[in-house]
């Protein structure tokens, strides 16, 4: 196993589990196609859970079981050739369920599938899955993904109450348009009555010469508490 994926997984394995996912690897990497009856069991045969019990559904890191799954997905990164992975992974996460598909999303970065990355990203940025939208705006999407394409996944998260925590490369790649989008998006919850959710601050707080032109957003902004 990579140490990349195997970093994640440092002390958290009783040693049975440790060993059922070295007899994974070494399956997949014998056979790559092992990985469509593997990769579902692992979380059952190997461990599942939160990393961060904060977290413990993976909305905005990955669970123990996404990192169990990585190991895999790394393996057959290293024992199939690109255009034969990438359809893999394709159905990997076509026919999985929400916790397979998460970790896969999360694993992205690992797996050099090529713009089949952004064909499973953009598609989870369709869905209401909140463990969904927030691994698709992880490292691939803050990396590769288009500006119109992560603005609208910013605004996703604010709009299903993801956590921008969730969002990587934020404050990099934030700019007077998301934050535009934002504060238009805080104006319509303002008219409707409802709260603005208070990770908007996140993004408006670094263009206040945008937020002064919503001043209702500006006067009902809530504080974001201290971490």
């Amino acid at each position: 196993m990579t140490q990349r994926a195997r970093a994640a997984l440092d002390g958290r394995l009783t040693p049975a589990a440790a060993d059922r996912l070295t007899e994974m690897t070494a399956a997949i990497a014998a056979d790559p196609a092992a990985i469509r009856r593997l990769f579902p069991a692992a979380a059952r045969e190997v461990a599942r859970g939160p990393l961060d019990e904060a977290d413990p559904t993976g909305i905005t890191g990955p669970t123990l079981d996404d990192a169990v799954r990585a190991v895999l997905l790394e393996t057959l990164a290293s024992a199939q050739p690109d255009e034969q992975r990438a359809a893999e992974v394709a159905a990997l996460y076509r026919y999985g369920d929400g916790d397979e598909k998460r970790a896969i999303l999360r694993s992205l970065p690992a797996l050099d599938v090529g713009e089949g990355a952004r064909a499973l990203v953009t598609d989870a940025l369709r869905t209401n899955d909140l463990r969904l939208v927030g691994a698709a705006m992880g490292a691939w999407a803050g990396e590769h993904l288009d500006d119109d394409t992560w603005r609208q996944g910013v605004l996703k998260c604010l709009f299903i109450g993801v956590p921008l925590a969730a969002v990587q490369r934020l404050r990099e790649r934030a700019d007077a348009e998301l934050a535009r989008m934002v504060a238009a998006f805080g104006h319509e919850r303002c008219a409707a009555g409802r709260p603005i959710p208070p990770d908007s601050r996140l993004v408006l707080d670094h263009f206040p010469e945008v937020a002064a032109r919503f001043p209702d957003v500006a006067a009902a902004l809530p504080t974001v508490p201290a971490p």
